[in-house]
C-alpha cells in the first residue's frame, strides 16, 4: 500500500506520524525499549497534546533481532497468531547509554541513534546490513478512519529481494507491490495460493513480519531505496534475521518458525492421478496402472481427485458407489501391485452432503454475525466452510480421515484453503482478517496429524496448494493450476523458486500443466522438469495425463527420467534429510548456491536439485535452451562431458536430455534400482567423485530409507593420491570420473571404465587409496 506523493509528499488520503526525534529509553528484563516521539519534547509545554511510539527491541533467538512498532497499546490482542519456536532466555546484552543505545544478540545487533538524528541501525558481525531512517517508521490515519503502522528498511545498490511465497511474478521481487492475501488465482497472475510474510536478501540477511493477517509490501516501488511493509491497526512486529548468507539465513528463519517434515522416501517417485473432470472407474485407473507397468514405466502413487466423490456432494468422504462399490478391496488390489495412495479433500463441505446438517447444527461450520451459517455457491452448492479453530470440528474431521487411512489410504490432497471469508465469526473468537491466510496452516495441521498418528512419524505428507508462514511444516505443496504451455511451466518455476526462498523444502508441479492439454513436445520437455523436481506428478484437467496420450516417444521419455530418479535417489533423499533437519530447501534457486556470483542474481529458469546438481529445464520448442555454469569443471551426468564453468552456454536437446551437470567436487551416489524410490539405497550404490581438486575433501551420506545413515565415505585428494573412506565394507563401489590412468592402488579391484576408474572394496575394505599416473 502507497501512502506517500512522490519523494517528500504524502498522499492527501492520509496523516503521517513518524518518530523523528529520540525521547529516552529503557531496559525491561531482555527488551530494550524505545519511546520517539514527532517533534522535539525537551520543553514541558512540548510534552503536551504529542503522541509517542514505542518501540520493543528483544531476540526470540540468537542472532535474530525482533522489533514491535506500537501506537496505542490498547487494542486487545486478537488469535490468530503464527507458532514460533522462541527460546526462553536468549542472551542479550541492552546498552542503554549516550550517544546510542543497542540490543546485541549473538552476531546481531541494533542500534539506535539518540537526538535529532533517529536512525535504526541492524549490523552482523559489525557490517551494516539494513537499518530504518528518519521518517521510515510512520503511524498513518486514513480519512476513511482505518489506520495503518508501516516500516521502511534500507536496500543497499546491488541489493536484491525475493521470497515472499510462492509467487509467479517476476523471479526478483524489486520494482513489485506485494499483497500478502491468499486467493485461488492461478500460476499467471499476481495472486498468489502460499503468501509468506517473509522475504530474503541476497546481502545474506532476512525479514519476518509476524503478521498472519494482510501484510502489504513495496519493494523498491513506493521509495526506490527502501523494503516498505504496512499493516492495518496500532501496531507492526518484525523480525530481522541474521546469516551471513542465505542459506543460513534460511536455517534460522525455518528454527523459528518449523523445519519441514521429512517426507516418506516413496513419496519422490512418480505419482498418477485420474485427473480432474475425466471419466474413471476401477476399469479406467488399472489401465493406467497396468498400461505403465507394460511399458516399463515405473509408478509409485495413484490419486483419486475429486470425483471418488458424488458430484454436489464435496466433500462428504463417501465413495461414489456407482463408479467405486467396493473402494477398500479396490485400494487392497492397487495396492498389491506396489502402490501407495492419494485421495482429493478439501474443508468446504456442500450443502448436498450427508455431512452439512450435522455439521450446521453442532457449530463446526463458519458463521455470520448473527448465527446463520455461512454459504455461497462459488465451488459447491450452498457450501461451507469447516471451522478448524473449534476443537470439536476437528476432531469430526479427523475421523473421516482416519477412516480412510483404515481403508488404504496413504495421503491426502489437500486442495483449497484460499477462499476464506472475512465476513464471519469463528468459534475461538479469532480476527477473521487475521485467519484469512491462517486458515490453511490450521487445515493442513489437521490433516498432516491424522497421518502422523495413523502411520507413524516419517510417513505423514499432503499434496497441498495454499500456505503461509509456518506451513512448511507439512509437506509437501504443489504450483496450483497452471496452463499446459512453456510460458506456464516457466512461471511455475518461477513461482517453486520463490516458495523455496520462503523457507518450503519440497514442492511440485503438474507435469505437462493443468489447465487445457499440452503439445507432445511441451509434455516431454515438462516430464523431464518434473522428474528432476523434489515431488513428481502427472495431473490434469479434462484430459488424462499418461504418456501414450501424447505420442510413443513420449513413453520413452517418461520411463528414461523415472528411472534416473530412482537410480538418483540415495543423492535426493539424502538432501531431503538435510531439508528436514536444517531447513535448507531441496531445490534451490542458484543464486543460494552461488550468492557471490552477480550472474546468479537474476537467474529463474534453472536451479539446483540439492546442493550437488545444476539442472535447466528446456523451455523451447526446437530444444534450444540458454543456461549458465558458475566457475568450476562441470560434467553432464548422462554423456560425461566436462565443461568449464563462468560462462554462457547456448544448446539444442533432444527430448532425452537436458543441461544436467554435476558440480566439482561432489561424490554423488547412484542407486542400484531404477524401479523404485524406496529401497536400500547402501546396497550396491556406485559413488561417483567427480573433478576433486588437490587439498580438497568431498563426503557423502548415503541414507536408510527413514532417514538414518547407512553409509558414510569421504574422498581426500593430495597432489596424485586420492584416499576413500568409508563407513561400511562391502556393496559400495567408487568411479573417478574424467580420470583414466593411474600407477597404484591398494584396498580396491580397479577396472577401467568409459566413465573413469571403478574402485570396488576388496572384502572387509573400507579403506582405498589410489595414486594417479
Amino acid at each position: 500500500m502507497k501512502f506517500s506523493d512522490g519523494n517528500w509528499l504524502i498522499s492527501k488520503e492520509y496523516d503521517i506520524i513518524s518518530p523523528l526525534y529520540f525521547h529516552a529509553a529503557e531496559q525491561k528484563g531482555n527488551t530494550l525499549v524505545v519511546y520517539a516521539a514527532p517533534k522535539p519534547v525537551e520543553k514541558r509545554r512540548a510534552q503536551l497534546d504529542v503522541p509517542l511510539i514505542t518501540l520493543y527491541f528483544h531476540s526470540p533467538k540468537e542472532h535474530i533481532i525482533g522489533v514491535k512498532i506500537e501506537h496505542h497499546r490498547g487494542v486487545r490482542a486478537k488469535n490468530p497468531q503464527f507458532e514460533l519456536s522462541r527460546d526462553a532466555d536468549v542472551p542479550v546484552n541492552i546498552s542503554v547509554g549516550e550517544p546510542e543505545v543497542s540490543l546485541t544478540s549473538g552476531r546481531m545487533k541494533v542500534v539506535i541513534q539518540q537526538g535529532a538524528d533517529w536512525s535504526i541501525d541492524f549490523y552482523f558481525d559489525g557490517q551494516r546490513i539494513t537499518g530504518s531512517a528518519k521518517r521510515s517508521i510512520g503511524y498513518i490515519e486514513a480519512r476513511s478512519g482505518a489506520t495503518y503502522v508501516r516500516e521502511q528498511l534500507d536496500l543497499g545498490i546491488g541489493e536484491y529481494v525475493y521470497g515472499l511465497g510462492e509467487r509467479f511474478t517476476p523471479f526478483v521481487k524489486n520494482g513489485q507491490s506485494v499483497d500478502m492475501w491468499n486467493n485461488d488465482g492461478g500460476t499467471g497472475s499476481q495472486q498468489a495460493y502460499k503468501n509468506v510474510p517473509f522475504y530474503i536478501s541476497n546481502k545474506g540477511y532476512g525479514v519476518f513480519v509476524n503478521q498472519p493477517e494482510l501484510v502489504s509490501y513495496e519493494i523498491a516501488s513506493e521509495k526506490v531505496s527502501k523494503v516498505q511493509f504496512s499493516v492495518p491497526g496500532q501496531s507492526l512486529e518484525y523480525y530481522v534475521i541474521g546469516g551471513p548468507t542465505m542459506k543460513h539465513t534460511l536455517e534460522r528463519y525455518t528454527s523459528l518458525t518449523g523445519k519441514p517434515a521429512l517426507p516418506p522416501a516413496w513419496s519422490f517417485g512418480l505419482w498418477l492421478t485420474t485427473s480432474f473432470t475425466t471419466n474413471y472407474d476401477e476399469v479406467t485407473v488399472n489401465s493406467f496402472v497396468d498400461g505403465m507397468k507394460e511399458r516399463d514405466i515405473p509408478l509409485h502413487v495413484f490419486h483419486f481427485d475429486c470425483f471418488w466423490m458424488k458430484a454436489f456432494r464435496w466433500t462428504d468422504f463417501v465413495w461414489d458407489e456407482e463408479v467405486f462399490p467396493e473402494p477398500k478391496e479396490m485400494i487392497t488390489r492397487l495396492k498389491e501391485k506396489g502402490l501407495h495412495i492419494c485421495v482429493w479433500i478439501n474443508p468446504y463441505i456442500s450443502q448436498q452432503s450427508i455431512l452439512f446438517d450435522e455439521a450446521m447444527e453442532k457449530g463446526y461450520l463458519l458463521c455470520k454475525p448473527g448465527g446463520d451459517v455461512w454459504q455461497c455457491d462459488k465451488w459447491q452448492p450452498g457450501m461451507g466452510v469447516v471451522d478448524f479453530t473449534n476443537p470439536e470440528a476437528c476432531d469430526w474431521f479427523q475421523g473421516y480421515l482416519r477412516e480412510l487411512v483404515d481403508i488404504g489410504v496413504d495421503s491426502f490432497k489437500t486442495d483449497f484453503g484460499e477462499r476464506i471469508p472475512t465476513d464471519v465469526v469463528f468459534y475461538d473468537g479469532s480476527d477473521p482478517q487475521k485467519m484469512h491466510n491462517y486458515y490453511t496452516y490450521l487445515y493442513n495441521k489437521v490433516v498432516f496429524e491424522v497421518l502422523e498418528q495413523k502411520l507413524g512419524k516419517g510417513e505423514a505428507l499432503v499434496f497441498a496448494r495454499s500456505a503461509t508462514a509456518g506451513s512448511q511444516k507439512f509437506p509437501v505443496h504443489w504450483g496450483g493450476d497452471c496452463y499446459a504451455n512453456y510460458d506456464s511451466m516457466a512461471e511455475s518455476l518461477r513461482g517453486g523458486l520463490s516458495l523455496s526462498l520462503s523457507g518450503f523444502g519440497f514442492w511440485s508441479h503438474d507435469i505437462g500443466g493443468f489447465e487445457e492439454t499440452s503439445s507432445a513436445d511441451v509434455y516431454k520437455r515438462w516430464t523431464a522438469f518434473g522428474l528432476f523436481s523434489s515431488h513428481s506428478r502427472l495431473h490434469g484437467n479434462t484430459s488424462y495425463r499418461v504418456p501414450w496420450f501424447f505420442d510413443e516417444e513420449a513413453v520413452d521419455v517418461m520411463r528414461f527420467f523415472t528411472k534416473w530418479k530412482c537410480r538418483l535417489m540415495p543423492y535426493i533423499f539424502a538432501e531431503a534429510v538435510q531439508t528436514a533437519e536444517v531447513g535448507i530447501p531441496t531445490m534451490r534457486a542458484m543464486v543460494m548456491e552461488f550468492s557471490n556470483d552477480p550472474t546468479c542474481i537474476m537467474l529463474d529458469r534453472q536451479y539446483m536439485l540439492g546442493e550437488s546438481l545444476l539442472v535447466a529445464p528446456v523451455f523451447h520448442p526446437e530444444g534450444k535452451v540458454s543456461y549458465y555454469l558458475p566457475k568450476g569443471t562441470w560434467t553432464h551426468l548422462f554423456t560425461g562431458e566436462r565443461v568449464q564453468g563462468g560462462q554462457w552456454r547456448e544448446e539444442q536437446h533432444g527430448y532425452m536430455s537436458l543441461p544436467l551437470y554435476v558440480r566439482p567436487g561432489t561424490l554423488l551416489p547412484l542407486g542400484a534400482d531404477e524401479s523404485r524410490p524406496d529401497y536400500d539405497y547402501a546396497d550396491g550404490v556406485t559413488l561417483h567423485l567427480f573433478e576433486l581438486e588437490d587439498g580438497a575433501e568431498a563426503a557423502v551420506m548415503v541414507p536408510t530409507v527413514k532417514g538414518e545413515v547407512a553409509l558414510e565415505v569421504t574422498a581426500s585428494r593430495s597432489g596424485s593420491t586420492i584416499a576413500i573412506q568409508g563407513s561400511m565394507a562391502g556393496h559400495w563401489s567408487v568411479v573417478l570420473r574424467g580420470i583414466n590412468q593411474y600407477a597404484a592402488v591398494s584396498g580396491a579391484v580397479v577396472t577401467l571404465t568409459e566413465q573413469g576408474i571403478s574402485l570396488v572394496p576388496d572384502a572387509g575394505t573400507t579403506h582405498i587409496t589410489l595414486d594417479m599416473g
